[in-house]
């Protein structure tokens, strides 16, 4: 049985995997570049050990030195969390051949969905509607005639792609040649291969995800469904559970298709199925992650399952502790991503030392994140500081329960997209649950309008909260002087407007 896990990953989701692993009383080793050591995963962890400098090549993504740093703690398996060394191949291999468990699917499951052609192969055998396309190394010479073949629009994408790199959307056959070779230099650029291959466009599409668990005895079970249309290219940045577009029927039969694909390969892990869903209810495999998802936690919520806790379990050889009978969902949650990003400013990233953080509390909310008062948040890697998750008994009342503690939720010393977040809660598409992929740029303007007049106005109202407290107690504000007829102090809020304030407290 598995007695110590080294987590190859960093902040929320190395945290949110110690968590688990300290109710299952399992010890954990935090790796960590040499940014990361006042992270909270490494304070957390039981033992901690440095493993390069910040580039993510020396430290993060570097398998020999985290191997070496697992058989150095004696640590039995490896978690990768996601992201960095999740889905790579050589990594779960590598483990194997050290005799570390890998807690995930095995290398070959990994190569057979990892790549997205391999992928396709696999679905069009197992009987997996997919959408429309090719199923082989896209060369230009053949371009024109299977753009007319699929029918415009078409994308074209790369085989090894992820995050909507290596991606180039046609709609006009004069536009094909730029868009082939600009996604080929960008997946090249990106992954170290630039093979792409091409497929049809569904037009306003659902993307829906269904989380599944496999066993190493042959046992697979669907846990139903997440919606994570809402995202910004290609990025998802909202994700809820259940969807509030498919119904029952559509829910149960995409369940039962999952669990058949992820059979045809003698899945093994927690793992999940992404398909696009049209107007019509139709849906065709999309791709296949091999890995815990960002996203997981709303299907916690709605199933009370930990889904940590099931890939440890199924790592030890046991079998799966649920049937499919026995999964229901319960209630709805809502996730919302918050990131270190500046939306008023094409989403640049906001690095620096995060000055108060005031976190949301009350019943089904939850809150999976690394960051503390006075954590500097670096500039090299993804500007997630974590996930603020939402469960109520009803769509609405989670709707109302993340408006509230989207507005609880503060953050000073960075910019964050939270004001962003409860533009999107807010939007009349979303509150419907009637949105696609193209949510996001069909409500641009609104959700792109100015947010700094509010939050000059809640500052202003902090401020003059303060001073109206430093003068009812009879105490000066520093740098002023008093009045030597009554010894009252004199405020310079009568030149707030006309200056910049420099007020600190």
């Amino acid at each position: 049985m598995i007695q110590k896990i080294l987590i190859a990953n960093r902040g929320e989701i190395a945290l949110r995997i110690m968590r688990s692993c300290k109710e299952m009383g399992i010890r954990t080793v935090a790796v960590y570049s040499d940014v990361d050591r006042t992270s909270r995963h490494v304070a957390y962890a039981d033992e901690a050990i440095c493993i390069g400098s910040a580039l993510a090549s020396e430290s993060y993504l570097n398998i020999e030195k985290i191997i070496n740093a697992s058989k150095q703690f004696n640590a039995d398996a490896i978690h990768p969390g996601y992201g960095f060394l999740s889905e790579n191949a050589h990594f779960a291999r590598r483990c194997k051949e050290e005799g570390i468990l890998f807690i995930g699917p095995d290398a070959e499951c990994i190569e057979s969905m990892g790549d997205k052609i391999s992928a396709r192969q696999n679905m069009i055998k197992a009987g997996v509607p997919v959408v429309p396309g090719t199923a082989e190394d896209l060369q230009p010479k053949d371009l024109i005639r299977l753009c007319r073949k699929i029918g415009l629009p078409v994308i074209i994408k790369a085989t090894a792609g992820g995050g909507g790199k290596g991606m180039r959307l046609v709609r006009d056959e004069k536009e094909l040649q730029e868009a082939y070779y600009s996604a080929k230099s960008e997946a090249k650029a990106s992954f170290g291969n630039d093979i792409v291959y091409i497929e049809k466009y569904i037009e306003s599409p659902h993307h829906i995800e269904i989380q599944l668990l496999g066993d190493t005895h042959g046992n697979v079970i669907h846990l139903f469904d997440r919606e994570c249309s809402v995202q910004r290219r290609h990025q998802k940045i909202v994700e809820e559970s259940p969807s509030p577009f498919i119904d029952e029927k559509t829910r149960l039969k995409m369940g039962q298709i999952a669990v058949k694909a992820a059979k045809a390969i003698g899945y093994a892990g927690a793992g999940t199925i992404e398909f696009l869903v049209d107007d019509k209810m139709n849906y065709y495999f999309l791709e296949m992650n091999a890995r815990l998802q960002v996203e997981h936690p709303v299907t916690e919520e709605v199933l009370g399952v930990d889904l940590v806790k099931e890939q440890i379990h199924i790592a030890n050889g046991k079998k799966l502790r649920f049937t499919q009978r026995e999964i229901l969902q319960r209630g709805h949650a809502i996730e919302c991503r918050i990131c270190a990003e500046d939306a008023q400013n094409n989403f640049t990233p906001s690095p620096g030392i995060i000055c108060h953080i005031q976190s949301p509390q009350g019943i089904g909310v939850r809150i999976d994140s690394h960051i503390y008062d006075g954590y500097e948040v670096p500039v090299h890697y993804d500007p997630m500081l974590g996930k603020l998750i939402v469960w109520a008994t009803t769509r609405e009342y989670a709707l109302e329960r993340m408006r509230r503690v989207l507005y609880e939720y503060k953050i000073t010393g960075i910019k964050t997209n939270i004001d962003y977040l409860r533009k999107i809660i807010d939007t009349r598409d979303f509150v419907k649950g009637n949105y696609t992929t193209h949510f996001i740029e069909e409500n641009s303007k609104k959700l792109q309008q100015d947010g700094k007049q509010i939050e000059e106005l809640e500052d202003i109202a902090v401020i003059a909260a303060y001073i109206d407290y430093l003068v009812n107690n009879n105490n000066p504000i520093e740098g002023e002087h008093q009045n030597q007829a009554d010894n009252r102090p004199i405020s310079r809020w009568r030149s707030f407007g006309k200056q910049k304030s420099i007020l600190r407290f």
